[in-house]
C-alpha cells in the first residue's frame, strides 16, 4: 500500500510503501492490510501506527481527521500530526503541540465571537439612527 499523510499546511508523509496501518476511529481501533476492501474512517486524536516496507514500525501522533483507503492508496488527512520515534517521547510532544494548538484555537474563537457581537451591536445602533 502507499500511505500519504496530509496536513492543512504541509505534506507530512508522501507515498510511503507500507504493509499495515493501525489507527483509532470514533467507533474503535482498526487495522488495514494490503488486500482489505476500500474503507473510510473519521479518526480521533491518538497514535497512527504503520509498518513501512523499509524502516519497520513507525508512529505518528494525529489530532483528528479522515482516513480513506481506495485500492492500494491510503490517504490520511488530519488537522495536526507529529512523527515520532518512541511512544513516551511522542506522547510528550503530542501533549505540548496539541494543547498549544487547542489553546490558540480557543483564543481565536473567542476573538471571532467578540468581533461578531461588536458587528451586530453596531448594526443595531445604525438601525436606531435610521
Amino acid at each position: 500500500m502507499k500511505l500519504k499523510i496530509l496536513l492543512p499546511s504541509e505534506v507530512l508523509l508522501l507515498e510511503e510503501a507500507v504493509t499495515k496501518v493501525t489507527a483509532e476511529a470514533q467507533n474503535g481501533s482498526f487495522c488495514l492490510l494490503e488486500h482489505h476492501i476500500d474503507f473510510v474512517a473519521c479518526l480521533v486524536p491518538g497514535i497512527l501506527q504503520y509498518e513501512a516496507v523499509e524502516g519497520g514500525r513507525q508512529l505518528v501522533a494525529i489530532h483528528e481527521g479522515t482516513l480513506v483507503k481506495k485500492g492500494e492508496e491510503v490517504l490520511v488527512s488530519v488537522r495536526n500530526a507529529v512523527r515520532g520515534g518512541e511512544l513516551g517521547q511522542l506522547k510528550n510532544v503530542v501533549e505540548e503541540n496539541f494543547l498549544q494548538h487547542d489553546e490558540r484555537e480557543r483564543v481565536t474563537r473567542a476573538a471571532s465571537a467578540k468581533l461578531e457581537a461588536d458587528l451586530i451591536r453596531r448594526f443595531v445602533e445604525l438601525n436606531r439612527h435610521v
